[in-house]
This record gives C-alpha cells, structure tokens and sequence, in this order.
C-alpha cells in the first residue's frame, strides 16, 4: 500500500476543515503580502524617520530575508511538534511585531521589528501547506491547494494597490505606519478563531530535530540572500564571495541529510523528497523559477509608474490591478482542473504569462503614454489568468503526494525556494532597470529590458514544466493508462 494510501485509509474528515482552512489563508496573506506592501511606502518612511536609502531597503530586504531563513526549520518543527501550536504563536508574534513596525520611533528599531517579524511570517508559513495536508485528501485537497495558490499569487501581486490604499487614507508623514497596524485586528481575530478551529497535529515518533543541519542550512541561505538583499547598495561587488561559500554549505547540508537517512535518524529535509516523491522536484523548480521573474515585475512596474509617469501610489497600484483580478479568477477554477488536466495547466499557464507581459512591454514600450497604461489592462489580465494557472496547480502537485509527517519540512523548502528565486528577482530586474535608465531618461527603454529578464526566467520554467509534461504524456502512452495525474492521486490510491 503506497504513503497516500495508508494516510487516506485513517482519515476521517473534521467537520470544521473549510473555516479553519480560511483561518490559515487570511495568515498566510498577511505574511506574503508584507514582503511587497511595504515598497510603495518607503519614501514615506524614509522622510518620516530622516533615514538613508541603504537603511530604508532594509525594511523590504530584512523582513525577506528572515522569512527564508526560518522555513524550512519551522517545517520540521511543525512536522516533529504540533503545528497548530507553532501556527498560533508564530501569528501571535507577527502581531505583535507588525504593532512594533508601526510604533517605531527610529530607522533601527523599525528594520529590527521587521526582522522579527518576518522571522514570524516564516514559522508560520509552512504550517499552512502543512495543515492543508494534514485536514485535506483527494479532491478536496486540490480545491484546497487551489485557495493556497490563490492566495501566494494575489498577496504578491495586490501589495502595491494594498499599500497605496492605505497611504491615500492615512494621509500625512505618519500615513506609513497604517501599513503595519492594519494586520494588528485581523491578526487578532486570526488568533482568536485559529484556537477554536485549527486541528492539533497527531504526534507520529518523529521528534529528533536535527540541529546541526538547521545550522548548515541557514548559513547557506544567508550566505546565498545576503548579497541580493544588499544588491542596491553594491552587495553583488562586493559580497560576491558568499554565492560560493553558500553553495558549500549547502552541499555540505545535503551529504549531511543523505548521511542521516542512510543510518535511520530522520532528517531536517528527507532527500527523498526529491528522489521518490512524485513531482516535487519539478514543481520546486518550476515555482523557484517563476517567482524569479513573477516577484521583480512589481518593483519595475511601480518604478516605471510612479517615477517615470509621475504616478501616484494609489494609481500605480491601480494600473497593474487587472494581473491581480486575472490571478484570482483563474485561480479558483484552476484548483479544480489540476487533477484532470495536470502539468498541462501549468504550461498553459506560463505561456499565458509569458503573451501576458511581454505584450504589456511592447505596448508600453510604443503606445501613447496617455494611453499605454490602461490599454495595457487587457494583457495584464491575461498575464494575470496565466499566473493563476501557474502558482495554484504547481504548488498542487508539488505537495500533494508528500506523506503528512513530511509536510512541513516539504511546504518549508518549497516555499524557501520560492523566496530565492524572489530575491533574485527583485535585486536583478530592479538593477538592469536604473542601469539601464543611467542618466537618459529613457524610462521605457529601462522597463522593456527589465522585463524581458523576467520573461526570462519564466521561460526557464515553461522549459521544465515542458519536459515534466512530456515525460507524463510518455507514460501513459507505455502503460496505456487514460491521466497518471488521477492514477497516482490520493483518491485513487484510496480506492485501489
């Protein structure tokens, strides 16, 4: 009997699976969507704390960086623990942190609370992957994941439009703070419903965390985000050093992983994950790719409106709404397509993306600047449907056939390779848009670049999801059998 089918033969549904699973949704938006709310606010902050650019960037860069470093440890702690517990003091924290951000009286105690906080955002985000696992089989967990996907995609793509809301209504050199202080009631509310109906984790045996792999493994992230989150102020010159040291030490975490399994001692992150647990590997990659190029474009795009058109906060979040609106009606039907359809979904998708963007590139780059922006509303939605067919079913089938003891550790290195690839993303398309603009004015130009480096990465991923499709449609002809999508999904290896 394979893993997916002794998990479903001991399950029995929780009754209160839907509204804890919304419980966990409205938390994981909180978090993802501080990694980009908080850019349209930085000059803002800048002038109200008399802080310098360098100190400022830390404000995005330091809450990014910490959200990676902790995920995948907070997975197997989830995993070997209770996740509802880790869920619940991980979202207390990042309430408390968020009221912190807003009360800060100085630049430093600012970038330390948005440390901390993002520190929380990563305890706790795995353990939404995770509970999702553990509450979900079959068809439900796919519409389950589909609501995820949903919401990874919309948190990053409405950050913009999110934050220039809030400053338009909070008006004044204090607006800034309302960013923060708004996560503090929904927060609250989270917390207070998450004890009522989140379910405890059924403890397994597995306890033993490995410390000396938490070690190895934050070395190497920090070693490999550092120079990105410093990228703006010369980190790829003169850090450049720390990609190699990085590299080594994680290779060093991953002999190490293979050692531990190999003498019958469980691992912080099961190389089987990669090796026997159908589709992981290649939705890790396909989603680390993606958010290379998915992350940066909102940072060229709020660059190019606000600094090159003139625009508003509000109104620039307001031109790249219809990506967001895209996103989130693909999304939700997406999660009911993926079982029947697969990693076919995912390369429609991307291809959508790819037409998506680098339209609204071409436009922007050759049509009527009184026009251009909202002709561009059309494309952006198409951009916008495909990312919905991208994020939702990747994450989908990347996590759907890992055992539940797993869980955590597993949503953990998905999402810390999504938070890479962003890092890239927002250092490199950022810097290849100013290096480009010099001292010309040629925003357009500087956007038409920056993008096709996105495009890029995306095309990276469609190369992979290809493959993975293609090596699918071979099986099934071998075997004869009509989807191995359904053959290998938790619902028929219940019934069989």
């Amino acid at each position: 009997m394979t893993a997916s089918a002794q998990e479903a033969a001991g399950y029995e549904p929780d009754p209160r699976r839907w509204r804890a699973l919304w419980v966990t949704l409205v938390a994981g938006f909180m978090s993802l969507l501080d990694v980009s709310i908080v850019v349209v606010a930085l000059p803002s902050v800048q002038r109200g704390l008399h802080a310098s650019p360098a100190q400022v960037q830390w404000v995005v860069s330091g809450y990014a960086l910490a959200f990676a470093l902790a995920l995948v440890t907070a997975g197997r702690l989830g995993d070997a623990l209770d996740r509802r517990r880790i869920f619940l003091l991980a979202l207390g924290g990042f309430v408390v942190f968020s009221a912190a951000c807003g009360a800060a009286p100085s630049i430093a105690l600012l970038v330390a609370a948005r440390l901390a906080q993002g520190l929380a955002a990563g305890f706790m985000a795995p353990q939404n992957s995770a509970l999702i696992q553990q509450m979900f089989r079959g068809a439900e967990r796919g519409r389950a994941f589909g609501f995820f996907g949903a919401t990874v995609g919309i948190s990053s793509a409405v950050g913009p439009l999110v934050g220039g809301m809030i400053l338009a209504l909070a008006d004044g050199a204090q607006g800034w703070r309302w960013i923060f202080y708004v996560n503090v009631p929904i927060g609250i509310l989270a917390v207070l419903l998450g004890r009522r109906l989140l379910p405890r984790t059924r403890r397994s045996g597995r306890g033993h965390v490995d410390l000396p792999g938490v070690v190895l493994l934050g070395l190497g992230v920090l070693a490999l985000m550092f120079p990105l989150v410093q990228a703006g102020s010369g980190g790829f010159g003169r850090l450049w050093w720390l990609f190699p040291a990085g590299a080594a030490l994680l290779v060093a975490f991953a002999r190490r992983q293979r050692r531990l399994v190999a003498r019958g001692t469980q691992p912080l992150l099961d190389p089987r994950l990669f090796t026997t647990v159908r589709g992981y590997a290649v939705g890790a990659g396909v989603g680390t790719l993606y958010f290379v190029g998915f992350s940066g474009v909102w940072l060229v795009f709020a660059l190019y409106y606000q600094d090159g058109l003139g625009f508003s906060p509000l109104r620039s979040g307001l031109a790249v709404t219809p990506f967001a609106l895209g996103s989130a009606c693909a999304a939700a039907i997406a999660g009911r397509l993926v079982d029947r359809l697969g990693r076919m979904l995912t390369v429609g998708g991307l291809a959508a993306v790819i037409a998506g963007l680098g339209g609204t590139a071409l436009l922007l780059r050759f049509a009527p600047l009184d026009i251009a922006p909202w002709a561009a509303a059309p494309l952006l939605f198409l951009g916008g449907a495909g990312s919905g067919c991208v994020i939702s079913p990747n994450i989908t089938m990347t996590l759907r056939d890992v055992p539940v003891h797993m869980a955590g550790a597993a949503g953990g290195a998905l999402q810390t390779g999504q938070r890479l690839g962003a890092a890239v993303g927002t250092a490199v398309l950022p810097g290849l848009f100013y290096l480009v603009l010099g001292g010309s004015d040629d925003y357009r130009g500087a956007l038409v670049i920056a993008l096709g480096a996105a495009l890029v990465g995306m095309a990276a991923a469609l190369a992979l999801a290809t493959f993975d499709w293609r090596r699918d449609r071979r099986s099934r002809q071998a075997h004869g059998t009509c989807t191995e999508d359904v053959a290998n999904s938790p619902v028929h290896a219940r019934q069989t």
